[in-house]
């Protein structure tokens, strides 16, 4: 096949997939506020054409695989702001429901820039499809700029320690970094805390095989009661009751460039809300699948 023959192939299979979009979908990416270069990209690989074949198939998991609902999404202000949020659940679902909460719920609907850990870009097709979807390696200055462009962070201040926790510690949040809060005091962006209920159920993880993630050179190695005695299906998320609150701003004073001891106290403040939060979601819920 030559490249002419190529070219009109593609031609069709985007216009046949374009019909099979959902218009108003479509609009909600059409109406996100982007500057995108003579390219259709932004600086950090951001294009909303990929974003229109990926949001179908995100809002069918979101609206009908987790059934997610949300709680104080209009909490959200307008322009710069960090969202700062619990992490579990072995794969980072609850990050892309915080992403598609903001893309289909809110209004005007906005692109969260979800900030990623340095190795992910090591990973196969994830490497390619993150950046085109919006997603950063959390550099600080990759940070610092897309503030400054008034758009939306969101950070996951438990980093893999989060993410790979056992069911044993189930909604106890583990240490936060600081790098957030010095993003906050450097760019004079709230702070909206966010605590995602239900992730953790999603893998339960029964133990951490360290040995094994640091032959892989993975963050961890957890093993499930369906992992990896099924292979790639053990890894498959339970359909659980995945329910998404937004606190309201907080906004901090101060130096950046303060000693840790000196931004500790602000950080255990956010810490302190977003655990308040996850204590109040769990006792109005009445499982986890509903």
């Amino acid at each position: 096949m030559n490249d002419k023959a190529a070219m009109l192939k593609l031609e069709k299979l985007s216009r046949w997939a374009e019909r099979l979009i959902d218009p108003r979908l479509q609009a909600r990416v059409e109406a996100l506020d982007t500057r995108l270069n003579e390219f259709g990209v932004d600086p950090w690989g951001f294009d909303p054409r990929y974003l229109k074949y990926a949001l179908p198939l995100g809002a069918l998991l979101y609206r009908k695989y987790f059934r997610v609902e949300t709680v104080g999404i209009r909490n959200v202000p307008a322009g710069r702001v960090l969202l700062i949020a619990n992490h579990s659940g072995q794969i980072p679902i609850d990050g892309a429901l915080i992403v598609l909460s903001m893309l289909l719920e809110a209004e005007p609907p906005r692109m969260v820039r979800s900030m990623v850990e340095t190795w992910v870009p090591t990973l196969p097709l994830v490497s390619y499809f993150f950046p085109r979807t919006g997603q950063i390696v959390g550099t600080r200055e990759n940070c610092r700029q897309l503030l400054d462009r008034e758009e939306i962070i969101l950070a996951f201040p438990e980093g893999v320690r989060g993410i790979s926790k056992t069911f044993s510690r189930r909604y106890q949040l583990q240490e936060f970094g600081l790098g957030f809060m010095r993003l906050a005091l450097m760019t004079g962006a709230p702070i909206v805390p966010v605590a995602v209920v239900g992730a953790e159920e999603q893998i339960p993880s029964l133990l951490d095989f360290k040995p094994l993630a640091r032959l892989l050179s993975m963050p961890a190695f957890p093993v499930t009661p369906f992992f990896p005695w099924l292979g790639p299906l053990g890894i498959l998320p339970l359909p659980v009751k995945i329910r998404i609150y937004f606190g309201r701003p907080m906004s901090f004073r101060g130096d950046p460039d303060e000693e840790d001891e000196v931004m500790m106290p602000k950080v255990k403040r956010v810490r302190r809300t977003i655990q308040r939060m996850l204590r109040d979601g769990l006792k109005v819920r009445r499982g986890i699948f509903w």
